[in-house]
């Protein structure tokens, strides 16, 4: 089968959840299909990143939209009253030069990734297939909720926007996916429950336990430029660290990953190191006793999580966090409803050996019988498959 894969970031490096998910399912889809990548890029596409792609590609095609289009094309949606996100990712060169692609290529399906990529695609004449990944819309509420001032206003615009444009996709697409259950019940419409889920994997040939020291006690791991992340960090150090030092002075914590924020490396100090865009983030998990993501905001599955469950290091988070992943509280993790909750399972893990390695033995068996890309990528096809069909 021809499929066109088209996406509202190139898939590489894997520094975001998103790229994370369309390089994987790219991976696993060319197994059995030839497959057509059109991404979107804000950024230059180096040749060392369009040869990760290279063995899974027939052909790859990539547009590069100035930053001023996309900047009158968020003024241009906000005064038509569509999403600003939409806007961002569209413009008429990207449109034309997709449609000209799917032309050329005659695919039998267009797979697409986030409502981002709507503009693009829904005016092709062919079966297609999106992704929501996860519920944006749900996202950009949950911020809006700890915003202020203009910043709430904007994010209030966006929810319903955003809302908008999912009940949209509806009417667009033939069969539609999602990464959690949780974030489908989140798409508050009539059809909803015909959205399939189709989570993440894991890649466990690359995270898997590492013999290394054991020289840092707590660390967290993620995108700390996206703002859920840049939250949950803040949280952590701010609020649930300081009730875990009046029990262990001496713990220490490591903030871990790509394009650190001003906001996350003020909190730098003698007992928080901030890595930023490490080369290799598996040495951050393996060599912490404890790994802590307390997530305030944000929606879908969190990647940190199966990564850290899957190398073997035992996990404090939240609820929220949880809904994703469907994981048995005390079990395959722990979960706090607020910081003395977190502080008071990381101060019980800390000085329990014999509890962090049942808990992560647990969560490691978890991870493996349910969270493979293979299974998720067969999954795929079938949908893909059942839309042309």
């Amino acid at each position: 089968m021809k499929i066109v894969i088209v996406l509202p970031r190139f898939p590489y490096p894997l520094e975001k959840g998103d790229k994370l998910r369309a390089y994987h399912q790219v991976a696993e889809l060319s197994r059995e299909n030839d497959i057509y990548l059109f991404a979107v890029s804000h950024k230059g596409v180096t040749e060392e990143q369009r040869e990760a792609l290279a063995p899974y590609c027939k052909e790859m095609e990539v547009v590069t939209p100035p930053r001023w289009v996309s900047v009158k094309n968020v003024v241009r949606n906000y005064i038509a009253t569509k999403s600003l996100q939409l806007g961002y990712w569209d413009s008429q060169r990207a449109r034309r030069r997709c449609r000209q692609f799917v032309q050329r290529v005659k695919p039998d399906v267009v797979y697409s990734q986030m409502v981002r990529t709507m503009p693009l695609v829904a005016r092709l004449d062919v079966p297609k297939v999106m992704d929501f990944q996860d519920a944006l819309s749900v996202n950009t509420e949950r911020r809006m909720e700890r915003s202020k001032g203009l910043w709430r206003h904007i994010l209030h615009f966006e929810f319903k926007m955003l809302r908008s444009t999912e009940y949209k996709a509806f009417r667009v697409f033939n069969r539609l996916t999602i990464i959690s259950e949780a974030d489908r019940d989140a798409i508050p419409h009539r059809a909803s429950d015909q959205i399939r889920v189709v989570p993440n994997g894991v890649d466990f040939d690359y995270f898997h336990p590492l013999d290394l020291p054991k020289n840092q006690d707590v660390v967290f791991c993620g995108n700390m430029q996206y703002k859920p992340n840049v939250d949950a960090a803040t949280y952590l150090v701010r609020e649930v660290m300081p009730l875990v030092w009046e029990k262990c002075p001496g713990a220490t914590v490591t903030l871990a990953g790509a394009t650190p924020t001003g906001a996350v490396r003020s909190l730098a100090s003698e007992r928080v190191t901030v890595v930023g865009s490490p080369e290799d983030i598996r040495p951050s998990y393996a060599q912490s006793r404890v790994f802590v993501a307390p997530m305030r905001m944000g929606s879908g599955l969190q990647n940190k999580l199966l990564e850290a469950m899957a190398m073997g290091v035992p996990c404090v988070t939240t609820p929220l966090a949880n809904q994703a992943l469907g994981a048995t509280p005390g079990q395959e993790l722990l979960l706090g409803t607020d910081a003395a909750q977190l502080a008071g399972h990381i101060v019980a893990l800390l000085g329990d050996e014999a509890m962090r390695n049942g808990l992560s033995e647990r969560a490691s068996r978890f991870v493996r019988e349910r969270f493979s890309w293979q299974s998720v990528g067969n999954q795929l096809n079938s949908i893909l498959h059942e839309a042309v069909q």
